[in-house]
């Protein structure tokens, strides 16, 4: 960690808050450069992509942003269009809607859309994603698994993600759909990775340092297996139980922030 955070993300655990104060998606605004910006709302993962694109378009000119437009990849056909990564490429801000996050890296993945993706990370520009645009974002993601069982065997999906965030799992919709028991299994697995829960109307905001901060209106869970003592998780069973000793838990609220290469809590 450290060298592997490369520009600044907006990881959002889902259900940002569009009518009330809008903190969440004001702060991406902010980043991006406010009046200046130059805003790219990326709808591969949602069914409807005309009308998730046209809500965001229509969320972010009500706050102030100075240019917007949707990229509606369908297939890795459009992602391998010049035309898709010269947007991507003159973004100062990109945005991932929610939906499916499979649908993300299989249609992005290794396209000229990804690579385009990677080169506005490195420059600095603010990449950021909600719900499975959230989960997409880690090396490893999340694709699926029970919310709301005891942590067993075979309970949690991975796959690989985007890649934008290393050595880190992120979890969303995580306190509402009752998603301790994935991460736990995630972290579990490997216990190297940071387990990242994010709440709804949550976000984290990753900087270049390798620290990020909360914003919003409820927690954001880390699991870090680093400490761990003992786990089974190698020998169970499908539907067997899990045992883990000493994995460290942090709840942080908004304010507060973590720093992921020293895995410890920021109060200031």
């Amino acid at each position: 960690m450290g060298e592997k955070v490369r520009g600044y993300l907006m990881v959002i655990g889902g259900a940002e808050d569009h009518s009330g104060d809008k903190k969440i998606l004001k702060k991406f605004a902010e980043i991006s450069g406010q009046g200046k910006a130059n805003v790219t709302v990326i709808t591969v993962a949602s069914q409807d992509h005309q009308e998730v694109g046209e809500m965001y378009v229509e969320i972010f000119s009500g706050i102030g942003v100075g240019h917007i437009e949707t990229l509606d990849i369908k297939s890795r056909s459009d992602a391998n269009k010049e035309s898709v990564a010269e947007r991507i490429a003159s973004s100062t801000g990109i945005f991932f809607t929610g939906g499916d996050q499979l649908r993300i890296t299989s249609v992005l993945g290794g396209t000229k859309a990804h690579y385009a993706l990677e080169r506005a990370y490195r420059q600095g520009v603010i990449i950021a994603g909600t719900s499975a645009g959230a989960a997409a974002m880690s090396d490893t993601m999340i694709i699926g698994g029970e919310g709301d069982e005891a942590p067993k065997g075979n309970i949690v999906s991975m796959a690989p993600g985007l890649g934008l965030l290393e050595e880190v799992v992120i979890d969303q919709h995580f306190a509402q759909r009752g998603r301790m028991a994935r991460l736990l299994m995630a972290v579990a697995q490997n216990p190297f990775i940071l387990g990242v829960g994010i709440d709804e109307d949550t976000a984290i905001v990753v900087h270049p340092d390798g620290n990020f901060w909360v914003i919003g209106s409820n927690t954001v869970t880390v699991l870090d297996g680093n400490c761990i003592s003992f786990t089974n998780v190698s020998e169970l069973g499908p539907g067997e139980p899990l045992a883990v000793c000493n994995i460290a838990i942090h709840v942080l609220s908004p304010g507060l922030g973590f720093d992921m290469k020293k895995r410890r809590p920021l109060f200031e």
